[in-house]
């Protein structure tokens, strides 16, 4: 199996290195257009689902979303801040990192269910209506989130999106029975 850093170089690596980025990008720096982020977002997905198909697809987008989600959870937010506090600040790191504007819809304290919104996401806001959700990553990775802050198991579903022709994405987030 490829490993792209064998098991002690990535005790050692951090995705939250902006000196890495920044020593091997000195001249471009560490932002990039969206599109072409899109680009190899939407091309790794067609790969793949030639390959495997598309429900296994969504599959690894989920769990790649997710992955992503606890180690930026970890990595850049502030676990141990109040519910209210913690959100806000989850809000304001999406949006200095252009990754997306961050609302609340809903929240169950009781249950720890949620309806969530992200306004110009960066996975299909602008896209072209074609009747299904797009932003498995995003299930995956609010719900590596949601999963570091409240140590619960959580299921993100995308029920709103640019591409179904909504103009925010709106996910529903259940805890794991």
């Amino acid at each position: 199996m490829f490993k792209l850093f064998d098991d002690e170089t990535m005790e050692d690596f951090k995705w939250n290195s902006p000196e890495n980025i920044l020593k091997g990008r000195e001249n471009l720096g560490d932002e990039m257009p969206v599109f072409a982020y899109r680009l190899f977002q939407f091309s790794m997905r067609d790969e793949l689902n030639e390959k495997l198909g598309k429900e296994k697809t969504i599959e690894l987008f989920r769990g790649a979303g997710e992955r992503s989600g606890v180690i930026f959870a970890n990595d850049f937010l502030d676990l141990t801040l109040p519910f209210t506090d913690f959100i806000a600040q989850l809000q304001k790191v999406l949006e200095e990192n252009k990754i997306g504007v961050l609302r609340i819809e809903k929240f169950d304290s009781e249950t720890g269910n949620a309806t969530l919104t992200i306004g110009e996401d960066l996975d299909c806001s602008g896209l072209p209506i074609i009747g299904e959700t797009v932003c498995n990553y995003d299930e995956g990775f609010l719900a590596g989130i949601l999963k570091e802050y409240t140590k619960r198991e959580y299921v993100v579903t995308e029920i709103d999106c640019w591409a179904t022709g909504a103009r925010v994405c709106r996910f529903d987030a259940k805890v794991k029975k």
